[in-house]
This record gives structure tokens, C-alpha cells and sequence, in this order.
């Protein structure tokens, strides 16, 4: 038996109901023995150890359902962003509002590059800029002999220079699906979906895989979490051998590694009885900081991208209708096998045509063979309505929400994407949550940055970065907010017994904020400073 730790705060928000606030938390063994005063260690023979934080308020730690790996590995590029953003090492990187500035940090960039190496940048967004869209023309400006390749900030699209093009076969002759091409019949650079992205993406090295493989990716993504507050995360689209596994079980392993790792299976590559196969193996190497065994389909694509399926009247401005990653037969098909087999799927959604089509899927491989339980997980969930979200409540299925659009994207989704009145319901918490939906939120960094403060925020204020408030009918409370990513996305994770509350029994896994989120506004919910963690009773301070 371990000694026992007795921390000290100036208070404790529990996110229980049976004790709301406290001020001190026993913890043995990496676990909770007992929450209440400075006496509640007492029964349990009294505390060995005193960890004074006091100056701090303790919750538990915060869940972040959707993001990846790669959110701290994709610095190892150039950032090509409209926003502001820092790194896992806390440096800050400015937005640029003109492809001038992007072309201009591209060459700067290019001139510190061997010859020999593709120039790679991220997080660019032409929806924000009110120039011509970026081209195969703007980016040779930088190079004509260096392929150039500029992933988009939602990752299903990018645009390459005219070397890139070449690389893949990329011409006027292109018939494909995604190969954008413009007035004169050649391709405009601008590439959509993995499908089409993935000859160049191979060819110039490019592999979401490998920027997750290394320890200095884990403890980059570490780093991002613990700033963050987060102690556990998900990666949400794994592709794992089982030489990643072990280094993943050694990484996650170490009592210095701040997090638990939730990676799920990216179901690409193989017929659905083979991604089963390998999920239920991958379930069998999990450890209590790696939890393995879920499957992640991806079916829809962006909207800000225009590749999201969505239904009628469909997207504003004459856009065609998006595109399929997983097309309909086989979503079904996997569901059906995956429902089978007895593992939990969660589902890429933005579109609601996308939603509809995966929830009937869902309900025929229910009906086939029944699971009560399962708990299966829509992701994103961008343009669900109460009838969508109450078809959910009815079979089980969670939500997990992407409330940080309504802030980076919100006005553009207002004026280009699909018009203020179904802008005003994008994103829609409070309906998922009224349906009586499991409900989480979440922040798919890299696409936006981690941190659970400011997407709680999105989800109460709903405001936009123009100022307006999108949709105030969907606002939720502080209260449900902070819910929905502490217990409501250990629930998306089949985790809520362990973590998401501060309760006798659970994972000693906390964060430590500087002021109480439930003491401040609302609207200055996003500026609560983290202070640092705990992971299984061990402090990890920034």
C-alpha cells in the first residue's frame, strides 16, 4: 500500500453532485481515497504527505475527445495561418491576413531549405482572405523547381506549386475527383480530400503517420496538453503497427509522461473484417495511459472547405454538393461489422447529410445485432438539428461538437458556406444537450488550438470574431459547459467510471487553474490560466 498524498486547494470543483466543492483530496495509489476537508484522510489512517496548492483551484482533469497527435509534430513546418497561434513550446506565431505575407514567409522559409527538400506549410485558410484564392501560380512565385505543398487548416485540402502537380501527373487531362480546375482547364493547384491529396502528399514526403512515430512528436503533444490542462487525449485517426504500440506503451508508461492516450483506429486501408481484426487485437495491448481497441471513420469532409455532404438547399453560392471519404454502402458495411464485433466507433460528421446517412447506418447494424451500451460517437456534428440530435438520443449515440468553429469560423459559414439562419444553429450544444444526448466538446487541434477553456467558452458565448453572438438560442451554461468536457467527454471515451470527476474510487488525474471558472464571467471563461496537472497523483507543473 502507497502513502498517502493529501492535496490542499484553495477550492476543489468536483463536477459531483453529491459534494460540488471541497478543499482537500486524499490520494493513494494514483487514486482518490476521499474528498472533503483538511480531516478526510482521517479514516484512511491519516495522510504521510501534504502537497500544498492553495494557491490554485483544483478540477479534474480536463478531456479533450478530438484531437491528434500530429498537433504538435505539425511545427516542424512553416505555420501559413490567419490566426495567431503559440507552439508546445509557448512561442507565438502571427496570422497572416494577404497571400503577399504568406508568399513572403514561404520564401523566407525556402531560403534556409537543402535544395533537395519540398517546402511544406500549414493551417492556411483562404476563406479568411478577400483576395483570389491561393494557386498553383501564387505558389511558384516562391519556387517553379521546389515542390511546394500548403496544407489547409481543416486537412482536406491543400494546394501545391506546379512542381508539386507534376509530381502526382496533375494536368489538364486529370479527370479525378477533387482535382480543382479553373477557367482554362488546368488544374488550379488546389487539391480536395485524401483521396486526391495523397499522390502528392507521398511524393513530397508528406505523412500524418510519421509526424506522430517519434518520441519527440509524443512529448511535443505531451507538452500541448499539459498547457492545456488536459490529462487525457484522444487521437482521433491512428494508424498503428505494432511496433508503435510498443514504443506508445513505453512512452505513455513513464511516470514523467503528463497524459492518457486515447489513439483510435483509422478505418482506411482494408475491408471491414480486417479493420475490425486489428482494433480487437490493438484492445488486448492496452494499459491504463494507453487505451486502445476504438475505430475512427472519417465519411464527409470540411465545410469551410465546401467538401462536407449536406442537405438541401445545400451550400450558398452555387457550390456543388461535397465530397465522401467513406462512401455510403460502406459506412454501413463497417458499421454493421464493427457493431458486430463489439467495438466503439467514432464518426466524422460536418455535414448533416452526412450525419443522416451515418445514423441510419447505425440503426441497421443495431438492429442486426443489438448492443445496448455501445455508445457509439458522432463527431462534430457541425450542422445536426434537434430531429438529427433526438434520432441520436434514441439509439445511444454521443455527440462530440466542435464548438471552437463558432468563433474561427462562424461569420464565414454566416456569409459564404450556408447562410446566417443555418449558421445561427451550427454547432448546436444546447439542442444535443435538451434531446438528452451524451455530450461532449472538443477543439480537433491541430485544425484549432487545444484548450478546453476557450472551446467551453465557444460553447457558452457562441460569439463570433466579428463580435456578433451566432445562434444565442444555443448558448449553454458555465455549468454545462465545463461538464461537457470533464464527464461528458470521459463518457464519449467509455471512461467516465475512472476520470472526468473528482469522486472517491476515480484516477487522481486534476488540473490546476489560477481562478474559478465558475467565479468569473462568462465571458472571461477562455482566460482562466492553467497552472498545471496532475496525472495519477503526480503534480506537472508548467
Amino acid at each position: 500500500m502507497g502513502k498517502t498524498l493529501l492535496f490542499h486547494a484553495k477550492s476543489v470543483v468536483t463536477m459531483d453532485r453529491n459534494m460540488p466543492r471541497a478543499s482537500h483530496v486524499a490520494v493513494r495509489d494514483g487514486r482518490i481515497l476521499a474528498v472533503g476537508g483538511p480531516d478526510c484522510a482521517t479514516p484512511w489512517g491519516g495522510a504521510d504527505s501534504h502537497i500544498d496548492v492553495s494557491d490554485s483551484v483544483l478540477m479534474p482533469g480536463f478531456v479533450e475527445g478530438h484531437a491528434h497527435l500530429m498537433a504538435g509534430a505539425m511545427w516542424d513546418y512553416t505555420y501559413c495561418g490567419y490566426h495567431d497561434r503559440i507552439d508546445p513550446q509557448g512561442q507565438m506565431h502571427r496570422g497572416m491576413t494577404q497571400i503577399d505575407e504568406v508568399i513572403a514567409r514561404l520564401k523566407e522559409f525556402e531560403a534556409t531549405l537543402p535544395p533537395d527538400q519540398p517546402l511544406v506549410g500549414w493551417g492556411f485558410d483562404p476563406i479568411f482572405l478577400t483576395s483570389e484564392r491561393l494557386s498553383r501560380h501564387h505558389l511558384d512565385q516562391v519556387s517553379t523547381q521546389r515542390p511546394i505543398v500548403i496544407i489547409f487548416s481543416n486537412f482536406h485540402l491543400l494546394c501545391g506549386n506546379t512542381a508539386a502537380l507534376d509530381l502526382a501527373g496533375y494536368n489538364a487531362q486529370t479527370n479525378v475527383e477533387g482535382v480543382v480546375k479553373g477557367a482554362d482547364g488546368q488544374p488550379t493547384g488546389e487539391l480536395q480530400e485524401m483521396a486526391t491529396m495523397f499522390p502528392v502528399m507521398r511524393r513530397t514526403g508528406i505523412d500524418f503517420r510519421a509526424l506522430t512515430q517519434t518520441d519527440a512528436a509524443l512529448q511535443s503533444y505531451a507538452e500541448v496538453c499539459k498547457r492545456a490542462g488536459v490529462t487525457t487525449v484522444t487521437d482521433l485517426f491512428a494508424t498503428l503497427g505494432d511496433d508503435d504500440i510498443t514504443r506508445l506503451t513505453e512512452a505513455t508508461g513513464k511516470k514523467s509522461f503528463p497524459v492518457r492516450l486515447v489513439p483510435a483506429l483509422g478505418a482506411i486501408g482494408g475491408t471491414p473484417a480486417e479493420v475490425a481484426a486489428q482494433a480487437l487485437a490493438m484492445r488486448e495491448r492496452a494499459t491504463d495511459k494507453l487505451r486502445l481497441g476504438a475505430v475512427k471513420l472519417m465519411t464527409d469532409g470540411s465545410i469551410q472547405g465546401w467538401t462536407a455532404r449536406v442537405r438541401a438547399p445545400g451550400y450558398i453560392g452555387g457550390h456543388p454538393n461535397g465530397l465522401w471519404n467513406t462512401a455510403p454502402d460502406q459506412i454501413f458495411q463497417l458499421c454493421e461489422e464493427l457493431q458486430r464485433q463489439g467495438l466503439q466507433m467514432h464518426i466524422h460528421v460536418n455535414g448533416d447529410e452526412a450525419a443522416a446517412v451515418t445514423l441510419d447506418a447505425l440503426e441497421a447494424a443495431a438492429r442486426k445485432h443489438p448492443w445496448p451500451g455501445a455508445r457509439h460517437v458522432l463527431q462534430h456534428c457541425q450542422m445536426m438539428d434537434a430531429a438529427l440530435f433526438r434520432r441520436a438520443a434514441e439509439l445511444g449515440v454521443a455527440c462530440n461538437i466542435f464548438a471552437n468553429h463558432i468563433w474561427y469560423f462562424g461569420d464565414q459559414h454566416a456569409a459564404l458556406t450556408i447562410g446566417p439562419d443555418r449558421a445561427r444553429s451550427m454547432n448546436a450544444v444546447r439542442d444535443c444537450l435538451d434531446m438528452g444526448v451524451i455530450t461532449a466538446i472538443h477543439s480537433d487541434a491541430p485544425v484549432t488550438p487545444m484548450g478546453p477553456l476557450f472551446t467551453a467558452w465557444c460553447a457558452v458565448n457562441r460569439r463570433t470574431m466579428s463580435g456578433q453572438t451566432l445562434g444565442p438560442a444555443q448558448c449553454i451554461t458555465v455549468e454545462e459547459a465545463l461538464y461537457a468536457i470533464t464527464l461528458g467527454a470521459a463518457q464519449t471515451l467509455k471512461m467516465d467510471t475512472e476520470i472526468g470527476s473528482i469522486e472517491t474510487g476515480k484516477r487522481a488525474d486534476f488540473v490546476l487553474l489560477g481562478e474559478d471558472p465558475l467565479s468569473v464571467t462568462p465571458e472571461d471563461l477562455k482566460d482562466v490560466p492553467v497552472l498545471g496537472t496532475v496525472l495519477g497523483g503526480e503534480v506537472h507543473q508548467l
